[in-house]
C-alpha cells in the first residue's frame, strides 16, 4: 500500500462472536490473525490527510483511534504530542509499540486495547484523530464519533477522515456501503450550536498504488472541527 495508508478502517470494528466458520470479520481474534499473517501490513507512513490537517497544531495530548501498526501515532509523537493510541488488535498494538521504540518516542505513547463499541479511552485530548473508522458489519460509528467529540478538550481539534468511494481500479468494490459526506458526518456528531468551528469539510482525491503496484487514486472525505474554549 502507498504512503496514503488507509489503516484504521480495518481495525476499529465492533467485537463480534465467532461463528461455525471461525472468527467473524471485524472481531479481535480476526484482526489478531490477520496481523499475524505477515510482519507488516501497512506502509509505516502516516495518513496524508492527518499530516495535512494537524501539522500546524501545537503539540499536546492526542488520541489516535484505530492506530494499527502505529504510523500516525509515531508521526505525532515525533512532533512532540503525548499520544494515547488504541486498537482492537493486541498484535497490532505490540507491533506499533515496537515501531515507537525504534523511533525513540516510546515514552510519549500510552497503548490501550479498545473495542470502541464496548469501551473508550478516558480523559480529554487536544487532538482526537478518527481516520477510516469504517466497518464490514454492524458498527455504531455515529455513537463512537460522538464519543470522540466529547473527548476533545476546549480549544482542541477533532479530525474525522473517511472514504468517499472505491479506489480507481475498482470503484464499485463497496457499492453496498454508504460513505457519509463531511456534511453528513458533521450532522451525525450533533455538536452544540456555537460550540464548535468547522475548519475543513471537503473531499480529496488521494494517490495510491493498486495491488499490482500501478498508480491509482481513491476519494476520501475529511472533516476537521475545533471545539471553542
Amino acid at each position: 500500500m502507498s504512503k496514503h495508508d488507509h489503516h484504521a478502517h480495518q481495525h476499529a470494528h465492533a467485537n463480534t462472536p465467532e461463528n461455525e466458520n471461525g472468527p467473524v470479520a471485524g472481531g479481535e481474534e480476526f484482526w489478531d490473525e490477520r496481523y499475524s499473517e505477515s510482519a507488516r501490513i501497512w506502509s509505516g507512513n502516516p495518513n496524508a490527510l492527518l499530516v495535512r490537517e494537524t501539522q500546524d497544531l501545537a503539540p499536546g495530548r492526542a488520541l489516535d483511534l484505530g492506530c494499527g501498526e502505529g504510523a500516525d501515532t509515531v508521526w505525532l509523537a515525533r512532533r512532540g504530542w503525548r499520544v494515547t493510541a488504541t486498537d482492537i488488535s493486541k498484535v497490532a498494538l505490540a507491533r506499533a509499540a515496537e515501531h515507537a521504540d525504534e523511533a525513540g518516542v516510546a515514552d510519549l505513547v500510552d497503548w490501550q486495547r479498545h473495542d470502541f463499541a464496548q469501551s473508550f479511552p478516558e480523559g480529554e485530548f487536544d487532538l482526537v484523530s478518527a481516520c477510516f473508522l469504517h466497518s464490514y458489519g454492524e458498527f455504531p460509528r455515529e455513537r463512537i464519533l460522538r464519543r470522540a467529540a466529547a473527548a476533545v478538550a476546549p480549544g482542541g481539534t477533532l479530525l474525522v477522515v473517511g472514504h468517499a468511494g472505491g479506489p480507481s481500479w475498482n470503484p464499485d468494490v463497496h457499492a453496498d456501503m454508504h460513505f457519509p459526506t463531511p456534511e453528513e458526518v458533521l450532522a451525525q456528531l450533533e455538536l452544540p450550536e456555537g460550540g464548535w468551528e468547522v475548519l475543513t469539510a471537503a473531499e480529496h482525491v488521494q494517490p495510491m498504488t493498486d495491488p499490482e503496484g500501478r498508480p491509482g487514486t481513491r476519494p476520501d472525505n475529511v472533516l476537521t472541527v475545533r471545539r471553542l474554549a
